[in-house]
């Protein structure tokens, strides 16, 4: 049966492959990013391909205000959200504490922490309102231990991890399902995000072996949504074959 699917950073990585593997399976869905164009090009290239319903978002999940703004002005016709996918988040710099930038770090806490409360407080009342709704957020193998120059951004999936295990308890009475999904590397723009438009360095972190692709996690992400009623999966942690966890990895 088909769903109603909110994926918040869609435009590229991660989200953009959830979109595609979502409305592949013949979803409805909300795509959200900073950029106008870039969305637009989205939904035209998923109405064609998948031949399904999209309506799009603009904001920035930093802004608290344009987060309810945008929720708020959800059509009739998408409002019956069965799953919110947290997906927006980055990491920025990968220095040591006392050499890491404040800004890399702020900009970090407001989109992966604080983003991801906002927009899951201004969608709640409509996933309560559906009665059996299900919540992803996206963590990180950084979620799970901490390594050298990770910092903040280990101290924000850290967050993830732990927001998530507050809302699958928070919410039992109103049969809402949560799962935190924590993946390892993958070859997508983070690295790039991460060393600023380096390429080189960039390129590094995915040389010598097969990391993950986004549409790996995407896949993952909509396994869990097919689960019956009755079955939630809490939490996982997804790497590729040649790495165990954030400090061993073969190439």
């Amino acid at each position: 049966m088909s769903k109603t699917i909110l994926i918040t950073g869609a435009t590229s990585g991660f989200g953009e492959a959830m979109a595609h593997v979502f409305a592949a399976a013949g979803n409805k869905l909300i795509v959200t990013g900073r950029k106008e164009s870039v969305l637009a090009r989205l939904k035209e290239t998923l109405v064609s391909k998948h031949n399904v319903t999209v309506h799009t978002l603009c904001f920035d999940v930093q802004n608290k205000e344009a987060v309810f703004e945008a929720v708020n002005s959800i059509p009739a016709a998408f409002k019956n959200i069965d799953v919110l996918i947290n997906n927006a988040g980055l990491a920025l710099g990968r220095d040591t504490f006392q050499d890491a930038n404040l800004d890399d770090w702020e900009t970090m806490i407001d989109t992966n922490v604080k983003g991801l409360l906002y927009v899951s407080k201004a969608v709640l009342p409509l996933l309560i309102q559906n009665k059996k709704a299900h919540i992803i957020n996206i963590g990180s193998t950084a979620g799970v231990e901490v390594y050298k120059e990770g910092n903040l951004y280990c101290a924000s999936k850290h967050a993830v991890a732990a927001i998530s295990k507050s809302m699958r308890i928070d919410l039992l009475p109103q049969h809402i399902k949560v799962t935190a999904i924590h993946p390892g590397a993958a070859e997508t723009n983070f690295s790039s995000t991460r060393f600023k438009g380096d390429g080189i360095k960039a390129a590094a972190v995915y040389e010598g072996y097969k990391a993950l692709e986004a549409v790996d996690v995407a896949n993952v992400a909509y396994y869990v949504t097919t689960l019956p009623d009755h079955v939630c999966i809490n939490e996982l942690l997804v790497t590729c074959t040649s790495q165990a966890n954030s400090f061993y990895l073969h190439k």
